[in-house]
């Protein structure tokens, strides 16, 4: 194969990786989204 085909190749993993981990960060995003609003209500019990 040429370089040309491993450096697309390349490429696209790369970009593979970098959709992998923006799918990661929102996943854990939305996870911590939830635990704030779980703490936010928890914080509304206990003001009186």
């Amino acid at each position: 194969m040429s370089a040309t085909v491993y450096i697309f190749i390349a490429n696209v993993a790369v970009w593979l990786g970098v959709a992998g981990y923006l799918a990661f960060l929102a996943s854990r995003s939305a996870g911590l989204e939830k635990r704030i609003r779980q703490l936010e209500l928890l914080g509304d019990d206990h003001d009186g």
